[in-house]
C-alpha cells in the first residue's frame, strides 16, 4: 500500500470541510432546571466490544438467552444466504491461521470463548470498518457477522463479565441494554460522532483512497474498504495533520472547520478538556519525527479540528494527558465536561489488550472519581466506542447513511443513579451530547443529536 501523501490543496479543502450534519438554525434550549444538579460529565470511552460480547449474560439484560429465544441473528449464514453448517473456525491472526485455544467445531451461533480464552487473554481483533458493519447487520437481522468479517466465528464469541469491575458498577449503578453506536464502523468515524455528531469531510481526497463504489471497496489491494465515500466523506482510520505517527500508512485529514460540542462549550464559557493517555508523550514523539506504537492518533477527534490545529494555547486549555486527568479528579478541579481516553493495551482493544486490563483502568478511573471531592454532582458514562466486529443480536434503530451501528455497553454511574438498575430506553452516542447539550443549554450539532433521548433518562433526582 501506498503511504497517502498530506493533502496538496488545503486552501480548498479547508473552504468545503465541514460536518455532514451541522444544522446552523437550530437553537438552543433553555438549561434544565434539574439537570443543573450535575457539576460534571465524564466520559470514559473504551474500545471495541458488543452488548453481547460482554453483557450477554447480564441478569435481566436483553442479551443472549433472549436471542436464542427469538431466533435473532443466532444463526449465522454465508456468502450465498446459506446457514453454517458449524462455524468457520476463529483465526488468530492476519495470515488466516486458526485459533488453536478454539480448535473444536463450534456450533453455529454465539459461544462462550471462556475459559479457554479467558477475560485475561489477548485475541484477534475483527475487521471493524464502516462498510462491512453495514453489511453484517444486513437490514437489521445481524446474520452475516461471520460472512462478511475476517475472523471466521471469533466474532460470535461471548464472555461471562460477572467477575469485573464494570459488572460490578452495573449491578450498583444503572447498566444500559439498548445504546448503539452513533456510526457504522470502526473508532475513527465514532471519535467524531461523541465530539461533533458529524462525518469528517475530505473534498478531493487522493483517488487511491477513495471507493470505487457504494460497497467501499479499495482500489489498494491490501486494503480490506476505502478511506473516503464518493462523494467525498472519511469513514474509516485516519490521522491528523498536526499530531500523526509518520511510520504508520494511513491517510492524513485534512484539517476540520465543523463545530464540536468544545466549540459549544467555549462559546458559553463553560470549562471542558479532552483527556488523552500518552498524549503528551505522542506530541513529543511527533515533534520528534517518531510514532508512539500504544497510542491511538484516530482516538483523538480534536486534533483534526483547525481551531487546535492553529492554536497552542486552545491545545493547552483542552487537549491534556492521563496525568492532569487524575491531578483534577484528586484536586476536585474537573471540568464540567470531560472525556477520557486509555490507550493502547488499557482501552479493552483486541489484539492490543485484554478485556481485563481494560476492565482494570476503567473502574480504577471511576473509583478515583468517587472517592475524589466531586463525586457527589457527577455522573459517569462508561461505554465503548464501538462494536469491534463482535456479533449483537439486537437490530440497530433506523437513523441516517452513517448509522447508528451495532449496540454497545454503556453504565451511567453517579449519585443520581444508584439502584442497580437496567435501562432499556433507546440510546446512541450523541445521546451523550443530547445530555450535556440539555445541561449547559446548548444548541445542538446536528439533527441526530438533536432528536436522540438524553441519557438524562438514565438519572433519579
Amino acid at each position: 500500500m501506498r503511504l497517502p501523501l498530506r493533502p496538496v490543496a488545503l486552501a480548498t479543502a479547508l473552504l468545503l470541510s465541514a460536518c455532514s450534519t451541522y444544522q446552523p438554525a437550530q437553537q438552543a434550549s433553555a438549561p434544565d432546571p434539574q439537570l443543573a444538579k450535575i457539576g460534571q460529565i465524564v466520559v470514559v470511552y473504551l474500545e471495541n466490544r458488543s452488548f453481547d460480547h460482554l453483557f450477554g449474560l447480564y441478569p435481566g439484560a436483553n442479551g443472549v438467552a433472549n436471542a436464542r429465544a427469538l431466533g435473532q441473528g443466532v444463526v449465522q449464514v454465508d456468502a450465498n444466504n446459506r446457514p453454517y453448517a458449524v462455524l468457520p473456525p476463529p483465526v488468530a491472526d492476519k495470515s488466516g491461521k486458526p485459533d488453536a485455544r478454539l480448535s473444536a467445531p463450534i456450533p453455529n451461533g454465539p459461544f462462550r470463548l471462556d475459559p479457554k480464552v479467558g477475560l485475561n487473554d489477548t485475541m484477534f481483533s475483527p475487521i471493524h470498518a464502516f462498510w462491512a458493519n453495514q453489511r453484517q447487520i444486513n437490514g437489521g437481522r445481524n446474520d452475516r457477522f461471520v460472512a462478511d468479517g475476517n475472523s471466521g466465528g471469533l466474532l460470535m464469541g461471548t464472555y461471562d463479565g460477572s467477575s469485573l469491575g464494570l459488572w460490578k458498577l452495573a449491578q450498583r449503578f444503572t447498566l444500559a441494554d439498548n445504546f448503539f453506536q452513533s456510526a457504522f464502523g470502526g473508532s475513527f468515524l465514532n471519535h467524531f460522532w461523541l465530539v461533533c455528531a458529524c462525518t469528517p469531510v475530505y473534498a478531493n481526497a487522493p483517488h487511491h483512497i477513495v471507493a470505487l463504489d457504494a460497497q467501499g471497496r479499495s482500489i489498494e489491494p491490501d486494503e480490506p474498504e476505502a478511506y473516503v465515500t464518493q462523494d467525498g466523506y472519511a469513514v474509516n482510520t485516519m490521522q491528523s495533520t498536526w499530531l500523526f505517527d509518520p511510520t504508520k500508512k494511513q491517510a492524513l485529514l485534512p484539517p476540520q472547520t465543523a463545530p464540536t460540542i468544545g466549540d459549544r462549550l467555549s462559546d458559553k464559557g463553560i470549562p471542558w478538556a479532552y483527556y488523552g493517555q500518552d498524549f503528551n508523550r505522542a506530541v513529543a514523539a511527533t515533534q520528534a519525527g517518531k510514532g508512539v506504537a500504544s497510542f491511538s492518533y484516530h482516538h483523538q477527534p480534536l486534533i483534526a479540528f483547525k481551531r487546535f490545529i492553529d492554536s497552542a494555547a486552545e491545545r493547552k486549555a483542552h487537549l491534556k494527558d492521563r496525568e492532569d486527568f487524575m491531578a483534577d479528579v484528586r484536586g476536585g478541579t474537573l471540568p464540567p465536561v470531560a472525556f477520557y481516553k486509555p490507550t493502547g493495551g488499557m482501552n479493552m482493544h483486541p489484539g492490543r489488550g485484554s478485556v481485563a486490563a481494560g476492565d482494570a483502568e476503567a473502574t480504577e478511573i471511576v473509583n478515583a472519581i468517587m472517592a475524589g471531592p466531586q463525586w457527589k454532582n457527577t455522573v459517569v458514562i462508561v461505554t465503548t466506542d464501538e462494536n469491534g466486529g463482535f456479533w449483537d443480536h439486537v437490530a440497530p434503530p433506523k437513523g441516517d447513511r452513517w448509522g447508528p451501528g451495532s449496540r454497545i455497553p454503556a453504565i451511567v454511574v453517579s449519585p443520581f443513579s444508584e439502584g442497580g438498575h437496567i435501562d432499556h430506553t433507546q440510546y446512541e452516542t450523541v445521546s451523550i451530547l443530547k445530555l450535556i447539550e440539555d445541561r449547559f443549554g446548548l444548541a445542538p450539532l446536528g439533527t441526530r443529536d438533536a432528536k436522540a433521548t438524553s441519557l438524562a433518562r438514565a438519572l433519579k433526582f
